[in-house]
């Protein structure tokens, strides 16, 4: 009835924080709903330039959202102008079968919690490889394909070319083609709002069906 694509990077702090959330609406909503995921590489203009400039986000995003544990920016590594490995590693994984988040929480997990170099491909792929049973050396061969760069840049700019800037993003598609986008915003509540509003309007749609056919030419066939 409905479709939800989560547009996201690896290494963003307001991507982790919102996936506890995502994961209660994939719980909620199973029945119902098809849940997707993309990358949107952040671009060098949103990256710190510099561990402690990755520290004071960390101290002001953590603060917004009541975290009670503080980020890890140990695995900012400087010279690096956007961070293709963890996502590409992520994206090879789902490539190679492996569905749902595991893989690009663990990436994640290993970034911004252990605080490993996951920027470096040896590091993004030992954590994948760990989490998923891949082959390190499958893994790494996928994950440097052109092709799967060449996703991750289309999935970027299909998330730009939502008119929108903040990660973590959320499109969101009815069957009977109502959209709705939010990005930057991690609130629970707004999102449930805004799929039952969706999934209320598509049943009232395919209970008109129901009763009088599925378009408004076949309204004298029965």
């Amino acid at each position: 009835m409905l479709t939800i694509t989560y547009y996201l990077d690896v290494v963003s702090s307001w991507c982790h924080y919102v996936e506890p959330v995502w994961k209660r609406l994939q719980e909620r909503y199973a029945d119902a709903v098809d849940f997707r995921w993309q990358i949107a590489l952040i671009p060098a203009s949103g990256l710190p330039g510099s561990r402690e400039e990755e520290e004071w986000y960390y101290r002001r995003s953590g603060m917004i959202t009541r975290q009670t544990s503080m980020l890890n920016a140990g695995w900012w590594e400087a010279g690096m102008s956007e961070f293709l490995a963890p996502n590409a590693v992520a994206v090879a994984a789902r490539n190679l079968g492996v569905k749902g988040d595991g893989v690009r929480l663990a990436l994640a997990r290993a970034a911004m919690i252990e605080g490993r170099p996951v920027g470096r491909w040896q590091e993004s792929v030992a954590v994948a490889a760990a989490v998923s049973g891949i082959d390190a050396e499958v893994l790494q061969t996928e994950a440097q394909r052109p092709e799967v760069e060449q996703a991750i840049r289309d999935t970027t700019e299909q998330f730009y070319g939502l008119s929108v800037t903040q990660r973590p993003a959320f499109r969101l598609e009815s069957e009977i083609g109502d959209v709705a986008v939010f990005s930057g915003l991690i609130q629970e509540t707004v999102l449930v709002a805004a799929i039952e509003a969706m999934l209320s309007d598509t049943t009232a749609y395919r209970s008109w069906s129901a009763h009088f056919g599925a378009s408004w030419d076949k309204r004298d066939e029965s």
